[in-house]
């Protein structure tokens, strides 16, 4: 008969809680759920495996005595309002929360210290009175790419890689995932050592760009912040964060697609659907975001461009998606900066195998596989 796991009940519905379960979800997978959150009984090894996997949360905790303090994730997002998160679903929350535990694991990685050279959350900081001509020059200069760079870039999957491994360079991990929900671009979680971003891999590569600018502008405020796929909720935001949101748009949309160069390419230009096909493929953005530089030149109509706006995010539904290979779906959604790093520590001793299954969310026996693949990955990239 399997062994039992004496883990601690209010700890395990705190964790249930605050992934957003009820006793009879959990009863529909584990028959015996509602003893073991009273204590009549316990989980075995693998039900508890299971039940960390579903709740996000590292297996250790349930053995704690009692529930671990930790900030209420809504605290974070000081632009939105409480609404907003309790409409939110449970995949965007559990999202949330696995991304606190990333955090966690960036910090015990690389203890506590952010080793960038270059860090651009401590050197800097926006300040929402400058022009956002300045800001995003700085910004720019700062991450040493230039616009000619960007418009270089064979097509919009190198620029998201292009750019995840610079803004990775410059200490701010970027992690993937499937949302699970089509209204949601992805977030950030400020911290002053380890900010990190996660982007909605099911939205088209061109979505994810602005969506990882949008972010890292957030963070540049030093603020957390979430991205949905539609503006209207910034309507029902306070001054202040509505003024945020606002901005980190007008900065994304600038700092992609700069003034200078835009007002230039556009000169005695018709505008449609082609030529706004062909400015997004010269900057590898999305239409939206030269709709959106039209809108604000007031080269086109407000009514024109949510008409648009709407035809494209129609299309876009259903496209994309995740599947085929674990192991690579796993590299892409880590990246390989974040890999690397707890490779290096497990080759240095400093963790272990049990260990470095639960930092690549791999099971143990299956670590040599997945580094294999990595491993070949890198190769083919640095062969290329």
């Amino acid at each position: 008969m399997p062994e039992r796991m004496p883990i601690t009940p209010s700890v395990l519905k705190w964790a249930r809680e605050r992934a957003g379960y009820t006793v009879d979800d959990l009863s529909k997978h584990f028959k015996l759920y509602s003893d073991w959150e009273v204590g009549n009984s316990f989980p075995t090894y693998s039900q508890l495996e299971s039940l960390s996997d579903k709740f996000k949360c590292p297996m250790a905790v349930f053995f704690f005595p009692e529930p671990p303090e930790i900030e209420p994730l809504e605290k974070s997002f000081r632009t939105l309002p409480d609404i907003e998160f309790e409409y939110m679903p449970r995949s965007v929350r559990m999202l949330l929360r696995k991304a606190k535990a990333m955090q966690l694991n960036l910090m015990e990685l690389n203890d506590n210290d952010n080793p960038s050279e270059k860090y651009i959350i401590r050197n800097i900081h926006l300040d929402l009175n400058r022009p956002i001509s300045e800001l995003t020059y700085e910004v720019r200069s700062y991450l040493s790419v230039t616009l000619n760079d960007q418009i270089s870039w064979s097509g919009v999957d190198e620029a998201f890689e292009k750019w995840r491994n610079v803004i990775t360079d410059h200490g701010v991990y970027v992690f993937k995932d499937a949302f699970k929900d089509s209204g949601f671009s992805g977030f950030c979680l400020y911290h002053a050592e380890f900010p990190i971003i996660y982007i909605n891999n099911t939205n088209s590569k061109s979505r994810q760009i602005f969506t990882l600018i949008h972010e890292l502008t957030h963070l540049l405020l030093h603020t957390s912040g979430i991205d949905k796929i539609r503006d209207d909720y910034i309507y029902n935001l306070q001054k202040d964060a509505k003024r945020i949101e606002i901005f980190c748009n007008e900065f994304t949309a600038a700092f992609l697609v700069p003034d200078s160069d835009f007002l230039e390419s556009i000169q005695d230009l018709e505008i449609d659907e082609r030529s706004i096909y062909k400015l997004a493929q010269r900057y590898n953005v999305s239409r939206e975001v030269i709709l959106r530089k039209f809108l604000s030149k007031d080269a086109i109509t407000k009514e024109y461009y949510e008409q648009k706006s709407d035809e494209w995010a129609k299309q876009a539904k259903g496209r994309g998606g995740d599947g085929g290979d674990y192991y690579f779906t796993q590299i892409a959604y880590l990246g390989p900066h974040y890999i690397n790093l707890v490779l290096k520590n497990y080759h240095q001793n400093k963790i272990d195998v049990v260990q470095l299954g639960e930092y690549l969310n791999i099971k143990p026996k299956y670590v040599s596989k997945f580094e294999d693949k990595f491993n070949s990955i890198s190769k083919f990239e640095r062969d290329i």
